[in-house]
């Protein structure tokens, strides 16, 4: 893979080369504009990170990680970017510059979570189960082997890839027409939901981006055309539909920004909601910030502080420019591996505070993740989710039954469909709409239909 191809400016949906590489504005800033403008994005405000928000106003919410992780990955990208010019100085002659790679990372990290549905991993799983536990439906409406996968496994990276680039309110080609850079960076496992080890090149057990999938049947070509043109390496042999690639270089960026934030800032927001104690953090958090470059300087400072809350932020900022410095240096020391699509890891697995690192993550999953109000939204949004969907789905699917015609007025115009449309994109139209809910939306429309509580009129 080379940077000429991967750092390409060019809009989905817009085919049209990119003339104001020079403007006040770059391409991929102007993606980062307009992800941040997007109503996904705001949606975001209400769909629950780990804990309740209501709970505590302070505890983080997707669209406040989001914006984090975001201002993480210019930093990484950055670094990249730094990196790589050194080694191609001629990139510069194109007109790149280490902020471009900054900004990449930053407008895809900022999108990162934008496909999540309601009620986080709880509400994957939740539609996912729908389809498992109606297996009938693949018979009943004809739906092939890569179509059923992409509803048994729902995947929100999917469904994210999906609002990005043709579920614009407007339908506009392209949906937000990002830069096929961003796009790239974003898709975080390129490939299919089903790919069947005869038509791999080579095997990809051990690929952390075989894990998941990053498109759904519906955007099929969509994907293919992004990975084209950025020419990731193709990790399949020809087939119509189960299709991998190598990772974008800068998907490894927005990963371990992702993975940096949740690992300490969760850690926080535990803290701060009383279900971890101070001197659990400092054993917590310690250790990285005396693997700091300054970290005599540093611990003196910290001793100095009084307040707890702002030793915590202390230990936090230090925390995150450790985990930045170390991440860095595994994709120097991986650099070749990774141009050629042969290094397929999470970073912050094996950087030189991995060890370190175990510590917050047992920690968040024995005193955070299983706490009793982060397990009753899971409870409740699988129910939800389960319950929305059982009566969309049958409104979209037998729209002249009972009282499905007046279920489907409900729908906004853009996840109509026609009677011609295949069983297949009818179903997607209805996980659509379930999917792109937020939290407090779901709730109430949830309690509205199952006669729980009635609108207000007037």
């Amino acid at each position: 893979m080379n940077w000429e191809k991967l750092l390409n400016s060019r809009r989905l949906g817009d085919e049209r080369d990119n003339y104001d590489v020079f403007a006040h504005r770059s391409a991929f800033q102007r993606d980062y504009d307009r992800i941040i403008f997007s109503s996904a994005f705001r949606r975001m405000q209400d769909k629950t990170q780990v804990f309740p928000v209501p709970e505590n106003d302070f505890v983080h919410n997707r669209l406040t990680h989001s914006i984090e992780v975001s201002s993480v990955g210019r930093t990484l990208g950055n670094l990249v970017g730094q990196y790589v010019l050194e080694l191609e100085p001629q990139l510069k002659d194109l007109g790149n510059s280490m902020h471009m790679f900054g900004d990449i990372v930053a407008a895809a990290s900022l999108a990162h979570d934008v496909g999540n549905p309601p009620f986080g991993h709880s509400g994957e799983t939740a539609i996912g189960n729908y389809f498992l536990n109606n297996k009938e439906l693949k018979e009943r409406y004809k739906l092939n082997d890569q179509e059923w996968n992409d509803l048994t496994k729902y995947e929100g990276n999917a469904h994210g890839f999906r609002l990005l680039t043709n579920h614009h309110p407007d339908e506009i080609k392209g949906g937000l027409r990002l830069t096929y850079a961003t796009l790239g960076c974003f898709s975080k496992y390129p490939r299919a939901s089903i790919v069947d080890d005869k038509y791999l090149i080579e095997s990809s057990i051990k690929r952390t981006s075989s894990k998941k999938f990053s498109y759904f049947q519906s955007e099929n070509d969509l994907f293919k055309q992004v990975a084209e043109t950025l020419e990731l390496r193709k990790l399949t042999k020809e087939h119509p539909e189960q299709r991998a690639w190598a990772r974008h270089p800068l998907v490894f960026m927005v990963e371990a920004a992702d993975n940096i934030c949740y690992r300490i800032i969760d850690l926080e927001d535990g803290y701060k909601l009383g279900y971890l104690k101070f001197n659990e953090m400092e054993e917590l958090l310690i250790p990285l910030l005396k693997r700091s470059f300054d970290a005599k300087e540093a611990l003196k400072k910290y001793q100095h502080i009084k307040d707890l809350g702002e030793k915590i932020g202390y230990l936090r900022a230090k925390s995150i420019n450790v985990l930045i410095y170390e991440s860095m240096e595994i994709f120097k020391d991986n650099y070749t591996a990774i141009m050629s699509g042969d290094f397929d890891q999470e970073i912050t697995d094996i950087i030189h505070s991995a060890d370190i690192l175990e510590g917050p993550i047992k920690k968040a999953n024995i005193y955070l993740y299983n706490r009793k109000p982060v397990i009753e939204i899971e409870l409740a949004g699988y129910q939800v989710i389960s319950g929305l969907l059982e009566r969309f789905m049958d409104a979209q699917l037998n729209p002249e039954n009972g009282m499905n015609k007046k279920m489907l007025q409900l729908l906004p115009q853009q996840f109509h469909v026609n009677d011609q449309d295949s069983a297949y994109k009818k179903i997607m139209k209805a996980v659509d709409f379930v999917a792109r809910m937020t939290d407090s939306y779901a709730l109430n429309l949830y309690r509205r239909l199952s006669g729980h509580s009635l609108p207000v009129i007037g």
